[in-house]
């Protein structure tokens, strides 16, 4: 079966060149609600989607996974203390948060039934499977 992809108008296309540009020239921090976009990997299989993420000083009963869309992931996890930049290493720039927050775009729709999450060592791995 060939699925056919679907065509986007002008206007579809410019607003979802918009929003990849704007994530892009984001730094991934806002200072305002004290938040920070972890590190994440998406790996494509055969029957499911896996995306890993970084979240250390994590509580793993204080993280929330919700599909937003059939293509839209959304994860927060609340940290077990306030992190400043230079417990991580960073040194050019001062701050510190207490959540973590990332919207991620899927290169396929998944399904949200399914779907498990565990977070270990600090790593989370989120396994979702493929819409058929």
């Amino acid at each position: 079966m060939i699925r056919e992809r679907k065509k986007l108008n002008f206007a579809d296309y410019l607003k979802r060149t918009e929003q990849i540009t704007e994530r892009m020239l984001t730094s991934g921090w806002n200072e305002a609600s004290s938040t920070i976009e972890p590190l994440s990997d998406i790996i494509l299989g055969a029957t499911e989607v896996v995306v890993t993420m970084d979240l250390p000083y994590v509580d793993p009963n204080a993280v929330q996974v919700n599909v937003i869309a059939d293509d839209i992931i959304e994860v927060q996890a609340k940290t077990k203390h306030k992190i400043r930049l230079n417990d991580l290493g960073v040194k050019h720039r001062k701050g510190e948060f207490t959540l973590y927050h990332s919207v991620l775009h899927m290169p396929v729709p998944v399904n949200e039934e399914g779907m498990t999450h565990k977070l270990k060592r600090g790593i989370l791995e989120i396994h979702l499977p493929r819409q058929t």
